[in-house]
C-alpha cells in the first residue's frame, strides 16, 4: 500500500514562493510518475500541475506554471517536491501529491492520492 503525505502549504502574498513536500511510503515502480494536481475553490475537477517520471526523471508542466514551478524528486529519501515561485491569485488551490501508474499525467491514471495541502496567494 502506498501512502502520500503533503506539507508546506500556507498563505503567501502574490509574487511570493512556497515549497511543497510529499513523503512517499510503500513501493513505487520506476514506470510510475509522481505528480502534483490542484483543485481550485469552487472547481469540481482536479487539474494536473507538474509531474516527474521515474528512470531519467523527465519533468512535465502544465502551461500556466511553466517557468514558475519546479518539480523534483529525491529517490533515496522517497520525497517529491514542488517549488512554486511568483505565485498568482489563480494558483490558490488545494495541492495534491499523486502516484500515476501510466505516467500520462491524467486524473484517471492516478492510483494513490495524498490528503492535500492548501496554498493561498493573496493580494
Amino acid at each position: 500500500q502506498v501512502q502520500l503525505v503533503e506539507s508546506g502549504g500556507g498563505l503567501v502574498p502574490v509574487g511570493g514562493s512556497l515549497r511543497l513536500s510529499c513523503e512517499v511510503s510503500g513501493r513505487i515502480l520506476s514506470s510510475w510518475s509522481l505528480d502534483w494536481f490542484r483543485q481550485a475553490p469552487g472547481k469540481e475537477r482536479r487539474e494536473f500541475v507538474a509531474g516527474v517520471r521515474g528512470g531519467y526523471g523527465t519533468t512535465v508542466y502544465e502551461d500556466s506554471v511553466k517557468g514558475r514551478f519546479t518539480v523534483s524528486r529525491d529517490t533515496a529519501r522517497k520525497m517529491v517536491y514542488l517549488q512554486m515561485n511568483n505565485l498568482k491569485v489563480e494558483d490558490t488551490a488545494i495541492y495534491y501529491c499523486a502516484v500515476d501508474r501510466r505516467a500520462d499525467f491524467a486524473v484517471s491514471s492516478v492510483a494513490y492520492w495524498g490528503e492535500g495541502t492548501l496554498v493561498t496567494a493573496s493580494s
